[in-house]
């Protein structure tokens, strides 16, 4: 797995040195330096530190912030136009319950329903099949005008 440790030495490469070249620097034309002569001279003002260090330098005038732009007033056409829009999103939203609140209310009597007539269709057929006091021991069947007797055989 591993390459075993060979007593060799190992091959010489030939290695090539690069070096950079530099270019050489541009020489820009000096750009003529036209003084320009203040509207007014600024005053300098001197400051002597607690240490006795003297500095010396202009006074600079305190930056004024810009002044806030005015918001113009809301027109209130615009303002009735988006409360209507958010009255219509509530009324939307509250429709939109009331009809899945019908639809479950639908749903829920008709289960009610078809549970009332599944008791009572077992009712009735109790009382059409269960044992009725007139016989002595059978059931008594009425099929076709024709009586038949069933016994009961108990223990």
């Amino acid at each position: 797995m591993y390459p075993e440790h060979t007593p060799h030495a190992p091959a010489q490469r030939t290695v090539e040195v690069h070096r950079p070249t530099p270019y050489p620097p541009a020489v820009a034309a000096p750009a003529s330096v036209v003084p320009v002569q203040p509207g007014a001279v600024p005053s300098v003002a001197t400051v002597v530190l607690p240490d006795g260090r003297v500095v010396t330098g202009y006074a600079l005038s305190p930056m004024q912030p810009e002044p806030l732009a005015t918001k113009p007033p809301l027109s209130g056409a615009a303002v009735n136009v988006a409360l209507g829009g958010v009255g219509f999103l509530a009324i939307c939203g509250g429709l939109l319950l009331l009809t899945s609140f019908i639809a479950a209310l639908t749903a829920f009597i008709a289960q009610l329903i078809t549970l009332a007539a599944v008791i009572f269709g077992g009712w009735i057929a109790v009382q059409a099949f269960g044992a009725s006091g007139n016989t002595k021991g059978g059931n008594t069947f009425h099929i076709r005008k024709a009586i038949f007797k069933r016994n009961r055989f108990t223990d």
